[in-house]
């Protein structure tokens, strides 16, 4: 016998409660314990909650700060309004400004600011936002905001044109934000007069090009996501002091990250405030959710329920079990009701069967038609015919179906995350052959660059060379094309050069070197013997992998530009990250494969410095590495700079010869730098020759002009440009500031 049931079940939930006796609420918030508005109404000083009866309907602030409170919840976080801070500007110059900060310090530690559901934003025609914390991870990020008009911004887009976003990252107590213009706002004024930059809610906040006119802006409020917690010890250690253990019964203790401090919750049956003494109760399946066949009886009990059969029935008397049915030698005793009512169900069975079938293939149909309308306008057929025509290309090349990547990445799942950058997010995925591959989800898509796309990854596809990551596959099924590398285990350069912990063990010279080395042989490789020589135009410690055996992998070919050799440069929108871009390729939007040369420049600068890019910790002056670089080398002061840790009396003067050839690859004019040919060949024979008896290393005469000085800006919190310009479209740019994280 089958039976159908359609249930809607509503589980019931127990308002959280505050302590016997003590307020509830204030104004429209509930207030469960363990918060409480003083004396023995919260648990700890840090849950007590001021409420402000002086204004309708009551607001309540954490602690004793002005920090309002909208929600909290007892699934350890709570919602909270914050500010925007603004930078605003009228026609004579007169400037008015608000710095916004969040303090979760002293009496609120403890308290820290989720990162999953926040982001930083500004918005702005002439805007640079930098955010920056000191409690908790220590860290300091940012981006930038230009457009020449407002017409040029789009609304629900933050990708730099009016309006951009950045992460908060993890475990962080607090944010200072702070704002500049590089122009007062001069060419986009009256229309924008202000730039404004907060941190809110993911879903709380949607671009709107009438955000950055006139003033109004200045008055928003947003609501930003906590995270809270009990004490700052595990559930095991925290359960040894009995007296002041948080859980109650009927419920388990759950440990935050890190084991610092811990959650409770009702256990399964139970529900309400996990908290309070006889606070989780008891759950009445029976009244909730009616789990029990129609002929059987329920009953609840302590956490669960029980359904049993009228006498001469069996089964187990439940919906979702066997249900209650009379035994075969009983059939011909059932009333000829109970026959008229199970062919009815039974006819309402096929019936809705029927309609759910009917619906999944329908659905089934339109998936596949969106899919097949994705393959066709990325540009799927162009593929296939070209790589039709192309001999040689690597056998291996795979066009992967969209479920197949969507089961590779457990449907994209955050635990799958590899990495986030500005061309968009990389999996880790497991294909059915248990192959672990790299898949790169692009954040946008560009119909008019389909050609293009199509072009230049035929191109890759062709790309075979030790020290690239090999390009696999792609998937043109869904909305946006994605691309499948080989997998690469052990991480970035960034990470190994760069980590914090003392305790990690560092890279020594030699390995530099031949790191360095690898990545020059893979650029100039890209440069001069591909098929169609590429631009890789983001070279950087994050874009070089590392494998087991600690052999460079150049990967992340998003903003890669295909060069035909007919063509001696090309003109595009300026892209790539803050602290490694040429200057060159800045001012004109020319970009010519001595723009590869000047980042690489800057690499070697790390490389033998152990110092990022761009570093805040720095002084004003030397926050950018490669100016910093330069102006030590004038100074005859080189041995200041290098990292004492690869720094002996053997290798002293191939660290000289390592540093001219990275201060001749960052020469302000691109014809004076060497290609990626020669600086391959360099450290190639330096590398081959670690004890020759080096003589006096001279070292390369002082650039003409200063380095970067021409460009009559810097990079720091109130720069300034008069030479960047907002006449072309092709001025535009984007800056990553990962090296400052």
């Amino acid at each position: 016998m089958i039976l159908f049931n359609v249930m809607l079940t509503a589980k019931a939930s127990t308002p959280a409660t505050a302590k016997p006796g003590c307020r509830s609420r204030c104004g429209d918030v509930i207030i469960p314990y363990p918060f409480g508005t003083g004396g023995d109404c919260n648990i700890t000083e840090r849950f007590f909650i001021t409420c402000n009866t002086s204004v309708t309907p009551n607001k309540p602030f954490l602690t004793t700060s002005n920090i309002e409170v909208i929600n909290i919840s007892l699934d350890g976080q709570l919602r909270i309004l914050s500010r925007a801070s603004y930078d605003c500007y009228n026609a004579s110059g007169y400037r008015r400004w608000l710095d916004y900060r969040l303090w979760l310090g002293n009496r609120l530690a403890g308290i820290s600011i989720n990162n999953t559901k926040n982001r930083f934003t500004a918005i702005g025609c002439d805007t640079y936002a930098r955010v920056e914390g000191f409690l908790g991870q220590r860290y300091a990020t940012g981006c930038l905001s230009l457009c020449n008009n407002i017409t040029d911004v789009s609304d629900g887009s933050c990708s730099g044109i009016g309006c951009c976003q950045t992460s908060i990252p993890k475990g962080v107590m607090s944010y200072n934000i702070s704002l500049e213009s590089f122009d007062n706002h001069a060419d986009v004024l009256p229309r924008n007069p202000c730039s404004y930059a907060f941190v809110a809610e993911n879903d709380n906040y949607t671009f709107s090009s009438s955000d950055i006119r006139g003033f109004r802006f200045r008055n928003r409020r947003f609501p930003v996501t906590l995270d809270w917690r009990i004490g700052n010890k595990s559930c095991e250690v925290a359960k040894i002091d009995t007296k002041n253990f948080g859980c109650k019964e009927n419920s388990d203790c759950v440990d935050s990250e890190n084991n610092s401090g811990y959650f409770c919750k009702c256990i399964q049956g139970y529900d309400g405030n996990p908290y309070l003494s006889n606070g989780c109760q008891d759950i009445n399946e029976c009244e909730t959710i009616s789990p029990c066949n129609g002929t059987a009886r329920c009953t609840n009990l302590p956490g669960t329920y029980n359904c049993s059969c009228p006498v001469g029935y069996e089964g187990d008397g439940r919906k979702n079990g066997t249900g209650c049915s009379l035994p075969y030698k009983d059939q011909s005793k059932r009333s000829p009701l109970i026959d008229v009512a199970l062919g009815t169900s039974m006819g309402l069975v096929g019936l809705l069967l029927g309609i759910i079938f009917l619906h999944w293939m329908l659905r089934r149909k339109q998936i596949s038609k969106l899919r097949e309308e994705y393959f066709q306008r990325n540009g799927g057929m162009l593929l296939r015919e070209q790589l039709s025509k192309r001999q040689g290309y690597r056998e291996d090349v795979k066009i992967f179906a969209a479920v197949e990547l969507e089961k590779a990445t457990n449907n994209y799942h955050e635990s799958r995350i590899l990495g986030r950058g500005g061309q968009g997010t990389v999996y880790k995925g497991i294909l059915a052959d248990n192959r672990v591959v790299a898949i790169k989800k692009s954040i946008i898509g560009d119909p008019s660059q389909v050609e293009q796309f199509i072009n230049e990854i035929t191109v890759l596809y062709q790309i075979n060379h030790r020290n690239v990551v090999k390009l696999l596959g792609c998937c043109l099924e869904t909305q946006v094309p994605l691309l499948v590398y080989e997998y690469i285990t052990n991480g970035t350069l960034f990470h190994h050069l760069h980590n914090n912990d003392d305790d990690a063990p560092y890279i020594p010279w030699e390995s530099r070197l031949r790191i360095a080395t690898e990545t020059a042989e893979a650029l100039s490789y890209l440069h001069s013997a591909a098929s169609v020589p590429v631009i890789h135009r983001d070279i950087k410690l994050a874009n070089i992998l590392l494998d087991d055996n600690y052999t460079a992998k150049v990967s992340d070919f998003g903003a890669s530009r295909l060069n035909p050799s007919d063509q001696a440069q090309i003109t595009t929108i300026v892209q790539g990250t803050f602290g490694y871009l040429d200057p060159e390729y800045m001012l004109t939007s020319h970009l010519t494969e001595k723009s590869d040369v000047y980042s690489f420049g800057v690499v070697l600068m790390e490389l033998l410095t152990g110092q990022k890019a761009v570093s805040f910790k720095r002084s004003e002056e030397d926050r950018v590495l490669a100016m910093y670089f330069v102006s030590v080398m004038k100074e005859n002061r080189l041995l200041d700079i290098l990292d004492p840790r690869v720094l002996n009396d053997e290798n002293v003067e191939q660290l000289k010869e390592v540093a001219a050839l990275a201060r001749r690859c960052v020469r302000v004019q691109g014809e004076e730098r060497p290609t990626m040919k020669e600086v391959a060949h360099e450290l190639a024979g330096l590398q081959a020759m670690p004890k020759h008896p080096w003589g006096e290393s001279k070292l390369m005469g002082e650039e003409a002009e200063y380095l970067l000085g021409d460009l009559n800006h810097t990079y720091d919190d109130g720069a300034t440009s008069s030479s960047m310009g907002y006449d072309s479209i092709n001025n535009k740019f984007t800056f990553e500031l990962q090296g400052a994280r």
